[in-house]
């Protein structure tokens, strides 16, 4: 169900971030053709260089870099699905009240094609009546954020704010595409 489907990854500063490079090897490994943006604080977690080597393709960060324009419009209408992971609870609250400061956010705010997001923090961070406000809003934006899982986190706690397993969330892609070819 994904061979050729464009699939736009946004990948944002947690530690979550290394699920990514299981998510892009399975995703290119059944056909889909992807493309990765990261905020600048995610580089801090998994590097660029292994997610362009997965992806087949350059890596975007910044809007521009020397002669060359990351143009954010055509980013969001290139992809079928927008698909950001782990979604921080920063990068959640910028979503939610339509702040654009990196190019990740520039993307969103322009993108015309469906967006996912699979949430990773601390149980507290979870929840937090911010957060789940936050959820909310992006939920009310016709957005689809995924349930996050019950388990060990970073932190040595268990609990809720675990992000969903890689292979769980190319299922759930599988099933998205499933279901939009029906209709």
């Amino acid at each position: 169900m994904l061979q050729g489907k464009k699939i736009l990854i946004g990948i944002t500063g947690s530690i979550a971030a290394y699920k990514a490079a299981t998510i892009i090897r399975l995703l290119v490994k059944s056909g889909a053709v992807v493309r990765v943006i990261m905020t600048p604080s995610a580089k801090s977690f998994i590097s660029p260089l292994t997610l362009s080597t997965l992806s087949k393709n350059p890596v975007l960060s910044d809007l521009s870099d020397n002669d060359s324009w990351a143009n954010h419009v055509m980013l969001g209408r290139w992809a079928d699905v927008m698909l950001i992971l782990p979604l921080s609870c920063n990068t959640l609250a910028k979503m939610a009240h339509g702040l654009c400061d990196n190019l990740l956010l520039a993307v969103y705010l322009s993108a015309t094609c469906p967006v996912i997001a699979a949430p990773a923090m601390d149980e507290d961070m979870w929840h937090h009546p911010s957060t789940q406000s936050n959820i909310g809003k992006l939920n009310g934006f016709g957005n689809k954020v995924l349930p996050v899982d019950n388990g060990e986190l970073a932190s040595g706690l268990k609990g809720d704010g675990r992000m969903a397993e890689p292979e769980a969330i190319v299922a759930y892609l599988n099933n998205f595409f499933l279901i939009r070819n029906q209709l």
